[in-house]
């Protein structure tokens, strides 16, 4: 899994996300939780069409790169945040998992009141765990 530096600035209820390993690529919300929800979703479409067109990535730099290269601005109130990419690979794996006999019926449920499968829905709960989603 690779991880940006995202570059979060704003206040009171305006926040944005910019990324600049990934041109373009910027997310916004009412509150800093809400833009990096934002620029998270939106950096995993970047890379799923930059991959579609060619299999490259841009190299993810550190905290120190961008710093040395005065493209975050501390004075200004911007912070650096690290966010995770998720990329799906297209094929599918099996796995035993154990769960207890009551989280498997809540899960199913759930799954089921929403449409999905039992593995459609242990694997968003995963993705939105590790992107960070609350």
């Amino acid at each position: 899994m690779t991880h940006y530096v995202g570059i979060l600035d704003g206040a009171d209820n305006v926040w944005g996300v910019r990324v600049p390993d990934l041109p373009g690529c910027y997310g916004g919300g009412a509150s800093p939780e809400e833009a990096i929800a934002d620029v998270t979703s939106a950096m995993r479409e970047w890379v799923e069409a930059r991959m579609a067109k060619t299999a490259s990535l841009p190299e993810a730099r550190t905290v120190a790169d961008l710093l040395r290269v005065n493209e975050i601005d501390s004075a200004a109130g911007e912070s650096a945040v690290m966010i995770p990419v998720l990329i799906d690979s297209g094929r599918p794996v099996r796995a035993n998992l154990s769960l207890d006999a009551g989280l498997l019926a809540a899960i199913d449920a759930e799954a089921s009141r929403r449409g999905l499968t039992r593995s459609a829905f242990i694997a968003s709960a995963a993705r939105e765990k590790i992107e960070g989603h609350r």
